[in-house]
């Protein structure tokens, strides 16, 4: 049976290596150009090829999105451009223009059709076949039944998502953005119009008499009937999210890979209760399993205020550690003091202590540390490596 890939985010280097050694199979970015998240971290073509090298050696792949509707201007630009990431190594090029994946289709790059194509049923899937993709990637609008019919009906490689945000419009085809603020969503620049705070009128009476409106869309989280996802025998399922943190990347892919891994071992899911559990630390939106079940209710929407919950839980990731003295070289995300317990989350696993000794930049003693970015000794009884990830935990030392 050939394996599912599991396709993460990343918005940084720094990200696309946390994706990498938690577990991903490819990785997808942006660079500085044609890509949809204009205010994500964007990759240099210097990043790219670090990214490539670090992917390659650890047998995962680099996506590369250039999906914007590129005009008249991009075209030259555009050229140059695929050729610039050929030459860094990079595996694939997701892109949604004819313009992009006719000159895709001349280099030795995977072509990948974008879900701002909003590719939604086996026909147009055989239209991008037809041309000579690689791959599809398929609009969040589809039920679990029908992605499978597209996969059985089709011969090139189909992709889905299986977690992250989810557009209140069909996928690409969003003009609130555009329209109210000049910032084209199909270009890079989308302002988020439907998680804005309104009010609701009806006959010029104003009816959200104590709360403001939105129509944004709950986050997407598959895990719940990720069973019936892997059945659909699709090649790979994709997380959205290259704007998320480092720790939000390390967490939701180490889920998804364990849950992934214990179906293809043992052919079920007998842990998806400790997946949505772990999954919860790193969400600050309310998730639903989105359309994967059929068309969304008010369930799935969220018309009112948000109720976004920030958790301060991440506290560092490690930069290094000490074997002679035990001591773990922490790069300071939230504040935590002496006496706290604990979860060294790593790729293999997590390990529960006591922080009873914290040093600062000089190995002086603080009570504690309170300066997101700096760097602090912490004592650990556990190894550590770099990226593994400290987190505030109500567990007890093992």
């Amino acid at each position: 049976m050939r394996k599912v890939e599991l396709l993460a985010p990343a918005g940084d280097l720094e990200k696309l290596k946390v994706a990498v050694l938690y577990g991903a199979d490819a990785v997808f970015i942006g660079g500085l150009r044609f890509s949809l998240r204009a205010r994500a971290s964007n990759f240099t073509i210097y990043d790219i090829k670090e990214g490539c090298r670090f992917a390659h050696e650890h047998n995962a792949k680099i996506h590369v999105t250039c999906n914007i509707l590129p005009h008249e201007i991009d075209v030259y630009e555009v050229r140059e451009y695929l050729h610039a990431l050929e030459d860094a190594g990079v595996d694939a090029i997701i892109c949604a223009s004819p313009l992009i994946i006719t000159e895709v289709l001349k280099t030795k790059m995977e072509c990948h059709v974008s879900t701002q194509e909003s590719t939604i049923n086996s026909s147009m899937v055989k239209f991008w076949e037809s041309l000579g993709v690689q791959r599809v990637v398929l609009g969040r609008e589809l039920d679990l039944k029908s992605i499978k019919e597209i996969k059985e009906n089709c011969n090139v490689d189909i992709e889905s998502f299986i977690h992250g945000g989810m557009c209140v419009s069909y996928s690409g085809r969003c003009m609130l953005s555009n329209n109210m603020t000049n910032r084209d969503a199909n270009r890079g620049g989308c302002a988020h119009s439907c998680r804005w705070n309104y009010n609701l009128y009806v006959n010029g009476e104003k009816i959200n008499k104590d709360d403001f409106f939105a129509m944004s869309s709950k986050d997407m989280c598959s895990m719940p009937v990720l069973k019936e996802y892997l059945e659909t025998g699709i090649d790979s399922f994709k997380i959205e999210g290259r704007m998320k943190s480092l720790h939000y990347i390390a967490t939701i892919v180490r889920a998804y890979r364990k849950a992934i891994d214990e179906y293809y071992e043992t052919g079920d899911i007998k842990n998806i209760n400790q997946y949505i559990d772990e999954i919860s630390k790193a969400e600050n939106r309310e998730t639903s399993i989105g359309f994967l079940k059929g068309m969304t209710t008010v369930n799935e929407q969220l018309y009112d205020l948000f109720k976004e919950k920030a958790t301060q839980d991440f506290i560092g990731t490690v930069l290094d550690y000490d074997a002679d003295k035990g001591y773990i070289k922490l790069d300071v995300r939230n504040y935590f003091d002496n006496n706290v317990n604990v979860v060294l989350f790593t790729p293999e696993g997590d390990k529960y202590f006591t922080i009873n000794e914290i040093l600062n930049d000089k190995f002086e003693p603080i009570e504690c540390a309170n300066h997101p970015r700096d760097i602090v000794y912490i004592k650990s009884p556990y190894s550590a490596k770099p990226y593994d990830i400290l987190r505030l935990t109500d567990a007890k030392e093992d």
